[in-house]
């Protein structure tokens, strides 16, 4: 039987390597110890902040010095939890840092309460008085401006001891589907037994082989129909956390709390809905090809992730994909396709998928540390256009760093998305420009079509999903897994009108982790559109627009997000982006019915 290895079974060369941020754990163990040890300084402050400019620079260079110290022991412990989900040791040891971070947010909640006592005036005098304090312009400013919304100090400590309680839901979900849930077990075409997993049902299902597609679609969602009432609760439990918070917070609704914490009008999100709901028509026409090249009369569920080729593809092990994604960044300059062939030769990334290990992919790292990439790498076209999707959020974070003070280093998500899908776009031109094989040229044409898909309509379904069911809690009403069913199913219908949903694909929404995030997945949307603009201007103009780009990149979080990305030439107020970026999907369509003799 086809099985996932044990991570001990795993070469070291193809794992990242924490020994950077500590040596071993007892390193963690003493600096743990530090941070706690530090935490009490911060009270010694209480009451004093608006008191005169020395005494907040010296609280904002000292809530600097613990917080840089926390992050680490927060992220090694993440990191070391992700690398096997069933290891104890590991999860009590992120559990004490998570709780550490909860104490230390709880100590320092006075700090935005107090400085909203103070006027734009009495902060500019501050600013006056203590040169230092101008590196902070843009913090005082973010926090001035949240002032409608933030709650006394009492208030404030409450809900930051509560942060670890809110985030149960969340975590709860976690450890279910990745620690203790199993997916399934199928006979492959050749007679062969294969353990389904999260990491490698996408796989799966792209499968040439349409009844086999059809059992594993159907056993791994029978497997979700089995704890579809824990997963309901624990989702509307994260629901109602969300939506209690903002009306805490004087907010209308979760979602205009969720997107004000990073200054984003929610007429972007509307404006996103919107404009994707009104060209669903493209997003038809990609159905109708697939059915087309499958041979049959109407799509269904099992067959969402089939190629237009009608197969697999050809394999890319590891190796050829880290050399094609250094190659395909060149357009970006020679300092930032340096630097990321550098980090990819220092083990940023935990590359393969091992039991335990958490599912998906993300980039991680701190201020003071190497990015830290981990993958489930399938030996897939798909997998290398994760890797390239990571090292843009890894090297955004390298030069935000580079140009960032701390407190101005970390970015909105907003922004991170555009970082991540630049890198896919760019990819995608490479190996179309480069690549003699016509057969791996036409699946990087399909793979590219299929995260079009998945990100630019897929998320926007998603955020329209997310809505609706915060909604449906602030308006009073109940929220069961069958009001999940019917609310997704009603989704997925609109957006996948040429096909039939089959074997259980209503339930999807339990699969879906970023439904906990609070509003997280619209910016995958927004940043898929923003990216698609930046990479055209980039080919287009050369290096004064890669210019502008990195100007973006390094910028970090010294400004609102909208901002950061007008230093790139991209409005995302305005509906244009996303138009233009199904425009460029409707091209590729066109392409690549050509290339198949479609339509």
């Amino acid at each position: 039987m086809s099985s996932v290895p044990e991570r001990s079974e795993i070469d070291e060369a193809y794992k990242w390597d924490l020994r950077s941020v500590y040596a071993d754990d007892e390193e963690w163990e003493a600096a743990y110890e530090a941070v706690s040890d530090r935490i009490e300084e911060l009270a010694a402050y209480e009451g004093r902040v608006a008191d005169d400019a020395a005494t907040l620079l010296e609280l904002l260079e000292l809530r600097e010095e613990i917080f840089r110290d926390l992050q680490q022991v927060m992220t090694y412990a993440r990191l070391r939890s992700a690398e096997d989900t069933r290891n104890q040791e590991y999860q009590a040891m992120s559990a004490r840092a998570s709780s550490l971070g909860s104490e230390a947010s709880s100590a320092i909640s006075y700090l935005e309460p107090e400085l909203q006592s103070l006027t734009e005036a009495e902060v500019a005098s501050f600013i006056d008085a203590e040169p230092g304090l101008a590196e902070y312009e843009h913090y005082l400013d973010d926090v001035l401006r949240m002032k409608d919304h933030t709650r006394s100090a009492e208030v404030e400590e409450v809900l930051a001891d509560l942060s670890e309680v809110t985030d149960a839901p969340s975590e709860i979900y976690s450890m279910l589907t990745n620690a203790d849930m199993t997916y399934g077990v199928v006979e492959d075409p050749d007679g062969e037994e294969v353990e389904i997993t999260q990491a490698n049902f996408t796989k799966l299902q792209t499968n040439p082989d349409r009844a086999f597609r059809e059992r594993v679609h159907e056993t791994f969602y029978d497997e979700w129909a089995s704890v579809r009432n824990a997963v309901g609760t624990s989702l509307e439990k994260a629901v109602r956390e969300h939506a209690t918070s903002a009306e805490i917070r004087g907010y209308d609704s979760a979602r205009e709390a969720a997107l004000d914490g990073s200054n984003v009008p929610v007429e972007v999100y509307d404006t996103l809905v919107d404009t994707v709901d009104d060209n669903l028509g493209v997003l038809h026409r990609h159905a109708d090809l697939k059915a087309e090249a499958l041979g049959v009369d109407r799509l269904e569920s099992h067959d969402f992730y089939m190629s237009l080729t009608g197969d697999q593809g050809p394999d890319v092990e590891y190796e050829q994909a880290r050399e094609w994604v250094i190659e395909a960044v060149a357009p970006l300059g020679e300092a930032y396709q340096e630097r990321m062939a550098e980090g990819l030769g220092s083990r940023w990334v935990d590359v393969y998928e091992n039991r335990g290990k958490r599912s998906g992919a993300f980039s991680s790292g701190t201020y003071d540390t190497q990015p830290f990439i981990m993958m489930n790498y399938q030996d897939d076209i798909a997998s290398m256009f994760t890797l390239a999707h990571e090292l843009g959020h890894s090297m955004h974070s390298e030069l935000a760093g580079d140009a960032q003070p701390w407190h101005d280093a970390s970015y909105e998500i907003f922004v991170a998305e555009i970082a991540s899908t630049v890198n896919e776009t760019l990819l995608t031109h490479h190996l179309l420009d480069t690549v003699e094989d016509d057969e791996l040229r036409t699946h990087v044409l399909d793979e590219y079509l299929e995260r079009f898909r998945s990100t630019l309509f897929r998320q926007t379904m998603f955020a329209a999903f997310e809505q609706r069911i915060h909604e449906r809690v602030e308006a009073g009403d109940a929220l069961t897994p069958d009001a999940f069913d019917e609310i997704y199913a009603d989704l997925k219908g609109d957006y996948y009108a040429p096909a039939e949903l089959t074997g259980g694909i209503e339930r999807e929404w339990e699969r879906i982790p970023h439904f906990y995030y609070n509003f997280y997945v619209y910016q995958y949307a927004t940043g898929i559109s923003a990216a698609a603009a930046i990479v055209e201007r980039v080919l287009d103009e050369g290096e004064d627009a890669a210019a502008d780009y990195r100007e973006m990149l390094k910028a970090g979080g010294a400004d609102y997000p909208l901002d950061v990305v007008e230093l790139a030439g991209i409005d995302m107020a305005s509906p244009d982006p996303i138009e233009s970026a199904v425009g460029i999907y409707d091209e590729y369509l066109d392409e690549i019915a050509a290339l198949l003799d479609l339509e």
